[in-house]
């Protein structure tokens, strides 16, 4: 069977095609200030021609979201509920829904409708999803305070974790790895988890983002590293 995996962040899109449990195609894309203003929505046509593909996975890292208690039933209030942390614009987003029962939470969050056209036209069957349900549903965590904390390219996701329980999660679009920590360490201080009671834990570009992996080791006691993404190993996509 022929998949395509799409993920789809800040500033970039990034794919895989594979065949059974191998990886036969593996490529990122990122938009620069040299890059074309339709890079992604042009490579997005080029990948959905490349082939016939069986069946297509699509996760979202865009932070157009909002996280809600599971059985949270008021779909029509969804925009209004991801408008409190970033605009939304009801003309040219889909408004999609998550919902990770391990951890008794649902995520609203919105997707290009330009880019959801696109695939659906193919009338192949696809599964959308966002990537902070995908990161939570793949973090294995115990009873102690713990940061699990998702690299990107120039993007981070993280989840503050208590006895199971998610706290906080948050998903930031940054240009600095100084502000990845400095946002890291605020939500600490915000939600009263100390550093050296707080296990911390990081998934992704870890090698991409080695300053800010360098100067978190500096502050916490507790980190390792989890995950490191490498060719045709992506953290999300696999």
């Amino acid at each position: 069977m022929n998949v395509l995996n799409l993920l789809f962040t800040k500033d970039g899109l990034i794919y895989q095609i594979a065949k059974n449990k191998s990886i036969l195609e593996e490529k990122s894309y990122f938009v620069t200030e040299e890059t074309p203003e339709n890079l992604i929505e042009d490579k997005l046509d080029e990948i959905l021609l490349k082939q016939r593909f069986e069946e297509i996975h699509v996760i979202s890292a865009l932070n157009h979201f909002t996280l809600m208690p599971e059985g949270f039933s008021e779909h029509d209030a969804g925009f209004e509920l991801i408008a409190f942390n970033a605009p939304a614009d009801r003309e040219k987003e889909e408004l999609m829904l998550s919902v990770n029962k391990r951890f008794g939470v649902q995520f609203y969050y919105t997707f290009p409708k330009n880019f959801y056209k696109k695939i659906k036209e193919l009338a192949v069957p696809v599964h959308f999803n966002f990537s902070g349900e995908k990161f939570l549903n793949s973090i294995h965590h115990k009873n102690n305070k713990e940061i699990h904390i998702n690299l990107y390219h120039n993007q981070c996701e993280f989840f503050a974790i208590d006895n199971k329980k998610v706290i906080l999660y948050n998903n930031l679009d940054v240009n600095s790895e100084v502000d990845f920590l400095y946002f890291v360490m605020f939500t600490l201080s915000k939600i009263g988890f100390g550093i050296n009671e707080t296990n911390f834990y990081a998934y992704g570009e870890t090698t991409e983002n080695e300053t800010f992996i360098s100067e978190l080791q500096k502050f916490v006691k507790n980190m390792r590293i989890v995950f490191d993404n490498i060719p045709n190993k992506n953290f999300i996509l696999n």
